[in-house]
């Protein structure tokens, strides 16, 4: 659903509708009582200074906060977004849910959701924000909804347990906190940070871990307080930026610049490309020293860097080398071939190693269904304060990880459910 122009259309409920009917067309909701939830609530109310044709937009999202140098702290997420993270989250009448992370209309969707004989919670660090959301549920008639000013890292315990938890700001982490507020059947959806990029994963509690049931790609504003995480990033140079959230990754911003001016390596892997985000998964996960790269439409159309950076990619990097996914038609592999770019000194030898990994994603992974993953706390570490651990169930991502064989992961590193690491 493309912008809509409010000096046209004035009707909000007419908006609505269509926002609706759009969302039920792109598989956003899938059930019908997110589609009656989103019907009801008056979208609009909760971003008064935004033109209707934004606050009823598809994809785009409603800057709420900003801090002063420009940067956004806070925003009223996409409605593609919120739908998918509802259906994600699957609210029955007469649960007890929390949110944490606040901007007043998504708390309005949950309270449509557990009905009269629920319950709904919404939790934000900043003052500003939670006095922001209780003027606009307030004025919409949601007063039910409690609004609390708190570090959602450490949760809502006066109304614990939940049987929902919906995280609204992209986690570093899955804090004790969460897990610990969770009904013994109740179910957690946190857009999850790992090496660059954010999925939202919908996890069921599990003894003292969860188990995921879905994921999917996302972009949240980060969390602020205790469950911040500085992410690293790189500027090569204009419009070519690298990032991870690693800090065991090398990021020699001037060295990786240099290597970019080196003659390019192609390495074609001759296995076949598709399925584009499992495959980026299974590239984050695997890659021994993964980044993300970026590059801007004018780095790309001069040729400096591959157009699969765009949106970003994942990145094997050394202190002075690149490696990085590209494609090329091919209709030997069903229509597209998966190849590597590669500079530097060390170009040969990452090249060699990213094309194994999607030679090993085509023969062992592709088509396999989406990976399941076993989320497992871990002691605290002593180089980043604690350690997250998780299994990756699915055959998908069975096989050697080159990160850590231990079991266990500071920040996201992988391991498999056989205890070899193979």
């Amino acid at each position: 659903m493309a912008a809509i122009d409010d000096s046209t259309v004035r009707d909000p409920d007419a908006l609505r509708a269509d926002m609706v009917r759009a969302l039920r067309d792109q598989d956003a909701i899938t059930s019908e009582p997110v589609a009656a939830a989103f019907a009801a609530v008056p979208r609009h109310r909760f971003a008064p200074e935004a033109p209707l044709g934004l606050a009823y937009d598809l994809h785009r999202t409603v800057p709420v906060k900003k801090d002063e140098h420009g940067l956004v702290l806070s925003v009223m997420s996409a409605a593609h977004l919120q739908a998918v993270m509802l259906e994600q989250a699957g609210i029955e009448p007469g649960m007890k849910v929390l949110e944490v992370g606040s901007g007043g209309v998504n708390a309005a969707y949950l309270r449509e959701l557990v009905g009269p004989g629920g319950e709904v919670t919404t939790v934000d660090i900043d003052r500003d924000i939670i006095d922001r959301a209780r003027l606009c549920l307030d004025e919409a008639g949601y007063t039910q909804v409690k609004t609390v000013v708190a570090d959602g890292e450490c949760g809502v315990p006066d109304g614990a347990p939940y049987d929902r938890i919906i995280v609204t700001a992209a986690a570093w982490d899955i804090p004790p906190s969460w897990i610990g507020g969770l009904a013994e059947k109740g179910r957690l959806v946190v857009p999850l940070a790992v090496c660059g990029t954010t999925r939202s994963i919908a996890f069921d509690r599990d003894g003292d871990g969860l188990i995921s049931r879905s994921y999917g790609l996302a972009h949240f504003v980060p969390m602020q307080g205790e469950g911040a995480a500085e992410e690293r990033k790189a500027m090569l140079r204009d419009g070519v930026v690298v990032q991870t959230d690693d800090v065991r990754v090398p990021l020699n911003a001037q060295a990786l610049n240099h290597a970019l001016d080196t003659p390019r390596l192609e390495r074609w892997s001759g296995a076949a490309y598709d399925l584009p985000d499992e495959l980026d998964l299974y590239l984050t996960l695997n890659l021994s020293s993964v980044a993300r790269l970026h590059a801007d439409k004018e780095a790309i159309e001069r040729g400096l860097v591959e157009a699969s950076a765009r949106l970003g990619v994942p990145a094997l990097v050394s202190e002075d080398s690149i490696a990085y996914r590209t494609r090329r038609e091919n209709e030997e592999t069903g229509g597209y071939e998966s190849g590597v770019i590669a500079h530097g000194p060390q170009a040969e030898a990452l090249a060699d190693a990213y094309a194994s990994l999607l030679r090993r994603w085509a023969h062992d992974h592709r088509r396999r269904g989406a990976a399941t993953f076993r989320y497992l706390p871990g002691p605290a570490a002593p180089r980043l304060g604690r350690t997250r651990s998780i299994e990756v169930l699915s055959r998908m991502y069975l096989g050697d990880s080159p990160l850590d064989r231990s079991g266990e992961f500071d920040r996201s590193c992988l391991s498999s459910d056989d205890p070899s690491g193979r």
